[in-house]
């Protein structure tokens, strides 16, 4: 479920570069015949590959990256976001073995047996409502240029989200920063504050200690999140940082008190592409899930496959 997600979070900063590559292969992965028996290959933790029917496989994937609690239409935007990724990732890998993981390096996938074991009784609810987001959105992706779109997604923005190139290095048209600022109080990640001695935070750092921390922020994105910093004249990436010091976001705040540290973070996850906390403040608000989708990614439409 979405906090199976949050236990591996900090997985994805090691993806970054396999993040960009899949950024650069935009425009070789867009050709995708779908037929009815369509099935999704999709490699379980285990290694085991699975064949999952295709819409079957958006089920599991709604399960597994966005809370059942949400509103319906931002479970919509998520599924329509979803068949997105993974008809991107099946025209890619078409010559290989897997279309795709069924954790955080692709989509979280869930499957049936899991979810009837973990909502217990609960289970008819849950899955009614995260069917009923499917149907209402059956067969539908984001297209742009003719494109398939790469439909990143993440938890929660810093109030704005991030330019592609900020994070991946690449630009991409429709992956542009867009203010998010109506999901403060609406996500319970959007600020965390961590504590820790200063041994503790020296040692996941790796660095010498010193009874006083000195640093100096030397880049970054525009939404304020580091992309470089120095600590006590050792320069880190801010995902770095975050990855060490197992916080939620790089955009993140060190004060030192004697012999202890507080670090506040905001936000949680990469921040490209649709907040998945602003999908749902959106929805609250009235928006559609139509208007949420292209309110995060821009310029595409959406089409039927």
């Amino acid at each position: 479920m979405f906090f199976k997600k949050i236990i591996i979070w900090s997985l994805i900063i090691l993806l970054l570069p396999y993040l960009l590559v899949t950024l650069l292969q935009v425009k070789e992965a867009t050709n995708f015949k779908y037929m009815s028996n369509m099935v999704v290959r999709v490699k379980r933790d285990n290694g085991d590959i699975d064949s999952v029917p295709f819409e079957e496989y958006i089920t599991g994937v709604l399960a597994g990256e966005m809370p059942v609690s949400f509103s319906l239409e931002a479970l919509k935007a998520q599924a329509v976001a979803a068949r997105s990724y993974v008809m991107k990732k099946m025209a890619y890998n078409k010559d290989n073995d897997y279309d795709v993981v069924d954790t955080v390096m692709n989509q979280v996938y869930l499957d049936d047996n899991y979810l009837k074991e973990v909502w217990g009784e609960d289970y008819d609810t849950k899955i009614d409502k995260i069917k009923t987001a499917i149907i209402e959105t059956y067969n539908e992706y984001l297209e742009y240029n003719g494109s398939v779109v790469e439909a990143f997604f993440f938890s929660t923005s810093v109030g704005k989200t991030e330019n592609s190139e900020d994070v991946f290095g690449t630009v991409v048209p429709y992956l542009k920063s867009v203010d998010s600022s109506w999901e403060e109080g609406v996500s319970p990640v959007y600020t965390e504050t961590t504590e820790m001695s200063l041994t503790d935070f020296y040692d996941k750092l790796n660095i010498t200690y010193n009874k006083t921390i000195s640093q100096d922020v030397l880049e970054t994105t525009s939404t304020g999140r580091i992309k470089k910093i120095k600590i006590n004249n050792i320069t880190f990436t801010g995902s770095e940082v975050m990855t060490l010091l197992e916080i939620r976001s790089n955009y993140f705040t060190i004060v030192q008190n004697g012999n202890e540290v507080t670090i506040i973070t905001k936000g949680y996850g990469h921040g490209v592409g649709m907040s998945q906390y602003g999908a749902e403040a959106m929805a609250r608000l009235g928006y559609t899930y139509d208007e949420i989708l292209k309110y995060y990614y821009h310029d595409v439409e959406i089409k039927k496959i």
